[in-house]
């Protein structure tokens, strides 16, 4: 299941060119070092981009994964997690007790516990906590989920929408809750035998039961056929290159299919046409542009790949169903707060 060396390397565990802190020598007393807050890596007028939220667009921790719980979030962040973004980062949030509210993509959700959030790079996210909520943040690496993915057979790498899981009283569930608490423990332990496998064991079994639950949407069944892996690989050349406005044949050609084929596979496993997928990549993109930056709308149709103004413009009411000043007036109106959930 684990391809090691055979033996630690720089007091390193590598996992196929991923590896987790295995620092078996030192005073197993030594607390783990705190990460130096940086800025974020963003102009003032773009959504800000960070690795870990408050720490920049620096990865600085020494595992493909960091966890940390909602408790510290007081100290840190005063219970309120502002509007960011990541790339190449995938967050799960767990919430065990309390109360939070999630904005994703400018949609705001109260949440009570039990509840699971999915956050895929690139996506917006804000979390306002009621103070003494209880749970844990996981943040992985896309090197180290793209590998589990690989091996197990599960879709959440090629996933782009945001989702809230619940979480019921089965015995599945109730293991899975289980996972979090094990996998906190054994994280801050860096210097316990064998922690790399253990940590990828439990990482493993709680985006098994996150695969199980059907995310992404059609995936619960998904296997390794050439089919499922081509649409993987076309969902993350989408998210990399959208604002770029390649053809389909662009796409096609570095999957090695044939335009028409991707197209056929797109078609069958996902419902749509392929170049739909491309459309709502930058429609997406659109809309978190005009919620969460000043930028005009001429400069949002520059940094999406458009023509001019006039045609991003046409494009957008057309799939939005309302011109992009219409849409960020409604969005950002007085009065459209955060949404309750029983």
């Amino acid at each position: 299941m684990v391809a090691q060396d055979d033996g630690p390397e720089n007091g390193l565990l590598f996992f196929k060119n991923v590896h987790f802190a295995d620092i078996g020598t030192h005073d197993p007393e030594d607390a783990m070092e705190p990460l130096t807050p940086a800025p974020p890596a963003h102009d003032h007028t773009a959504i800000p981009i960070y690795k870990l939220y408050g720490y920049g667009n620096v990865w600085t921790a020494s595992d493909p994964l960091y966890c940390e719980t909602i408790a510290a979030q007081e100290e840190l962040h005063n219970w309120h997690v502002a509007a960011h973004k990541h790339t190449d980062l995938f967050q799960v949030l767990f919430l065990e007790s309390g109360e939070v509210t999630v904005v994703l993509d400018g949609q705001a959700r109260t949440l009570g516990p039990g509840r699971l959030v999915l956050v895929p790079q690139r996506v917006v996210h804000e979390f306002i906590f009621k103070p003494g909520s209880g749970g844990y943040i996981l943040t992985l690496t896309y090197a180290l989920l793209h590998g589990l993915c690989a091996r197990f057979g599960l879709g959440l790498s090629a996933a782009t929408d945001p989702a809230v899981l619940t979480m019921d009283a089965d015995e599945a569930a109730r293991h899975t809750a289980l996972s979090f608490h094990r996998l906190d423990r054994e994280y801050r332990g860096l210097h316990s035998p064998q922690r790399g496998p253990l940590l990828e064991a439990l990482l493993a079994g709680i985006l098994v039961w996150i695969h199980r639950q059907g995310y992404p949407a059609g995936t619960a069944a998904t296997g390794a056929d050439p089919g499922s892996q081509h649409l993987t690989r076309y969902a993350r050349l989408i998210e990399e290159h959208h604002t770029r406005q390649h053809r389909v044949a662009w796409y096609a050609q570095r999957i090695g299919v044939t335009p028409a084929h991707l197209n056929a596979i797109v078609q069958a496993l996902a419902g749509k046409s392929a170049l739909e997928l491309i459309h709502e990549r930058l429609l997406l993109e659109a809309r978190r542009e005009l919620i969460y930056t000043p930028r005009t709308i001429g400069a949002i149709s520059d940094s999406l790949g458009f023509a001019d103004p006039g045609y991003f413009t046409r494009f957008f009411k057309r799939l939005a169903g309302m011109s992009p000043k219409d849409f960020r007036r409604r969005a950002l109106a007085p009065g459209d707060g955060p949404s309750g959930e029983p």
